[in-house]
């Protein structure tokens, strides 16, 4: 069991996210944006994986994964995102998995399980 942060500004997609995850065993906490997911963190920076959205309001996945990397830097990062193109300039994909919108239940699972196991 992994405990998982996921950073979505959708509600509906937070829960969709949320869903899979715990279905597979995993502990997940749900941020509604990067400002909130930044808090959780320095909080608490025992999370294994920070599961975000690229494209959200305040501040963007991009800007919190660096920020998150300085406070946990064995923190695993995934981008979630329907913006192909954004996730392709973010120069973020070196250090991050991308999954694009959109996507089944089971290759976020199976991604995020890939990811842990790395």
């Amino acid at each position: 069991m992994a405990r998982i942060l996921i950073a979505e500004d959708d509600a509906s997609m937070r829960q969709f996210l949320a869903m899979a995850l715990e279905k597979a065993g995993h502990s997940v906490t749900l941020c509604e944006n990067g400002i909130l997911a930044l808090k959780a963190i320095e909080t608490d920076p025992a999370y294994d994986l920070l599961l975000s959205d690229i494209v959200m309001p305040g501040i963007d996945g991009i800007e919190l994964s660096r920020k998150a990397a300085a406070i946990a830097p064995s923190l695993k990062v995934m981008f979630i995102t329907g913006f192909a193109a954004v996730a392709a300039d973010s120069g973020a994909e070196n250090q991050a998995k991308v999954l694009s919108k959109p996507f089944h239940l089971k290759d976020l699972v199976d991604q995020v399980e890939q990811l842990l196991a790395a």
